[in-house]
């Protein structure tokens, strides 16, 4: 039987469409290979209550966690206006609105569709522990002001507490050995590799209340209150760690002052640790309000006391180490001072906080010997002070105490940690690293995503850029040809 012309047109198109058709679908599955697409970007708030101030981190990390634990960045940093949390006793709910307008800002970096699973942690440090001691109840009124403000956010709301001075000290050694990339890092062949445990370096940090030694030592640790332990990225870490609560900056400066009150002879205070020139009037309530000062005020002392510099770095270096309880660690390789265990201080350390703080503005940040320090301090404590006064304006009210800080953190070091001349060049003392401020938030978030559940990198199939335009190509001609047949079907004159 002989077909038509229609037939044979149709019977041809028909052909030539199966064919593309097969093609395109072998295109479709020939080279598909797996790929991952970009997971979610997770996010964490943490709100470090210090003595002085108060200050709000937001974190970020990818979903997909390296064993189990974020490979977290700093995404803001905030500082939150007027003092720290601990400075509103009188004034609990204070504390807690004191915090909204970080909240806000915080608020602006989170995504609206991720708040609810954010977590916000509020950690309160030094300042609230002496309040604790001082008065239990205004420190629980504190506490829930701010856990009320906090959980009122749209956010995940983990609470607000004490931070002990052990987790604090600890949670700062994470924080700089992982933005040091000494925790874990990204190899050539792409994949996440554990450095070397002997690059990991030693934390020194110093709040207004309290400071803190954390290091890996050589040998094993022999008072186990001294130790912390943690898992990070599938490794144990085992480290030394001690908070000497009433050694920070600013309970250093208030014990001093009420020590050569306590010594003075006369109503009128010489300070050997503020500039010759000084003269001012203190008054004696503040500072014996500090739990950190034990002695009473003397009874024929007056509320407003005098007090003048006397410019003499010998005598300040002399009533700082009445500070210390030296004596009680005498003879002993593995003790600090006020007869705590400390075993040998080794390897590289980072000082941040008042550390960097007081060295930065005595410029003494660029790795200098330890003599070059030294002459540095004493030079600037022999000042006078109408000359320091007129070089740094902008530095009130702190400046009269820089002097003081100095000596105070070398005799801290040398006298106190038993670092040494030959040791000195192993203590860099900084305030950032690797686009991070060194705090104790960012240990802390590192830590807490061991808490929060990993989401698995979604897979797909792809193919290369070559095949999937021969795919498309095809497919269109497919189409193409369907509707010539269609076309064909119904316009063709009948036979």
């Amino acid at each position: 039987m002989k077909l038509t012309g229609k037939t044979q047109v149709l019977t041809a198109l028909l052909g030539a469409t199966a064919a593309l058709a097969v093609t395109a679908l072998v295109l479709t599955l020939v080279e598909a290979i797996n790929v991952l697409l970009p997971t979610d970007t997770k996010f964490g708030i943490v709100f470090d209550a210090g003595s002085s101030h108060t200050s709000l981190f937001v974190y970020r990390w990818p979903a997909d966690k390296e064993n189990d634990t974020g490979v977290v960045s700093q995404a803001l940093a905030c500082q939150v206006k007027g003092p720290g949390i601990s400075s509103y006793a009188s004034d609990p709910a204070q504390a807690g609105e004191s915090l909204r307008g970080c909240l806000e800002e915080a608020l602006a970096v989170v995504p609206e569709a991720q708040q609810q699973r954010t977590p916000v942690f509020l950690g309160a440090t030094a300042g609230m522990r002496l309040l604790s001691q001082k008065n239990s109840s205004q420190a629980e009124h504190i506490f829930a002001a701010v856990a009320q403000v906090l959980g009122r956010a749209p956010l995940a709301f983990w609470g607000a507490e004490l931070l002990s001075g052990q987790d604090e000290g600890a949670l700062g050694w994470i924080t700089i050995n992982y933005v040091l990339g000494r925790l874990v890092k990204y190899s050539f062949s792409g994949e996440w590799i554990r450095p070397p445990e002997g690059t990991l370096v030693g934390a020194l940090d110093m709040g207004g209340a309290s400071t803190q030694i954390t290091f890996v030592p050589r040998g094993p640790i022999r008072d186990e209150s001294t130790q912390a332990s943690f898992r990070l990225y599938g490794f144990e870490h085992r480290v030394y760690t001690h908070s000497y609560l009433c050694f920070g900056r600013d309970q250093m400066l208030k014990r001093l002052l009420a020590r050569l009150v306590q010594s003075s002879p006369a109503p009128r205070v010489r300070h050997p640790c503020y500039h010759s020139g000084y003269v001012d009037s203190l008054s004696l309530a503040p500072l014996y309000e500090s739990p950190c000062v034990q002695a009473a005020p003397p009874p024929d002392f007056p509320p407003s006391l005098p007090v003048e510099g006397t410019g003499n770095p010998g005598a300040c270096v002399s009533a700082i180490r009445e500070l210390f309880n030296f004596p009680s660690c005498h003879g002993r390789e593995d003790c600090a001072f006020n007869g705590v265990y400390q075993p040998p201080v080794r390897g590289q350390f980072y000082a941040f906080s008042n550390f960097y703080h007081t060295f930065h503005f005595l410029n003494l940040t660029a790795g200098q010997p330890l003599a070059t320090v030294n002459a540095t301090v004493w030079e600037f404590c022999q000042k006078p002070w109408r000359l320091v006064e007129a070089a740094w304006p902008e530095q009130q009210p702190w400046l009269r105490d820089h002097c003081a800080s100095g000596l105070y953190i070398l005799t801290l070091l040398l006298e106190g940690y038993g670092f040494s001349e030959e040791t000195w060049p192993s203590i860099a003392f900084r305030k950032q690293a690797g686009g991070a401020d060194i705090v104790w938030t960012l240990g802390y978030m590192l830590n807490l995503t061991n808490m929060i559940p990993a989401e698995a990198p979604v897979q797909w199939r792809a193919e290369s850029h070559a095949v999937w335009v021969a795919s498309v190509v095809f497919a269109a001609l497919t189409l193409a040809a369907i509707l010539t047949v269609a076309a064909v079907q119904l316009l063709w004159p009948r036979d």
